[in-house]
């Protein structure tokens, strides 16, 4: 029933994030650009936690999303990400279909839900996806 719920958009409610991964979204580098994120964008946040960054995907994934990407303590939006490496609209687009795709992959990973900036948002701990979200990223910026 939870693809049902994902695909037809019905709230799923998620356990509360707890243990290492709650320790990583409580990094300041990570927490002071996702509480700013979380203030201003109004859509659903996934937040993909990782080593001194974090992958959110905003929207609904897999098909109607955008990325965002905090690092170095800001976030960077898929305009400035464009911008910054002279992307095309033909590489952004295949960029993110690939997120999309690697979003896909993690279907299975299980999810948690907490709160940040006063914003309830999901996050999903996943090395798998931090990793191909990371690589996609790499190959496509440099």
């Amino acid at each position: 029933m939870g693809l049902l719920d994902k695909l037809f958009g019905n709230k799923v409610d998620y356990p509360p994030l707890s243990g290492e991964s709650e320790l990583r979204m409580q990094q300041e580098d990570i927490k002071a650009p996702l509480e700013e994120l979380a203030r201003k964008v109004s859509d659903h946040l996934e937040v993909v936690p990782a080593e001194h960054e974090a992958f959110v995907f905003l929207g609904k994934p897999p098909r109607n999303f955008g990325i965002a990407w905090i690092h170095d303590g800001k976030v960077s939006g898929l305009r400035e990400i464009a911008e910054t490496h002279n992307l095309s609209q033909v590489e952004v687009g295949k960029l993110i279909v690939r997120l999309g795709e690697a979003y896909q992959h993690a279907s299975d990973e299980q999810r948690y839900s907490t709160e940040i900036g006063g914003k309830q948002m999901v996050v999903i701990p996943s090395k798998g996806l931090e990793q191909e979200v990371h690589r996609i990223l790499e190959t496509t910026l440099h």
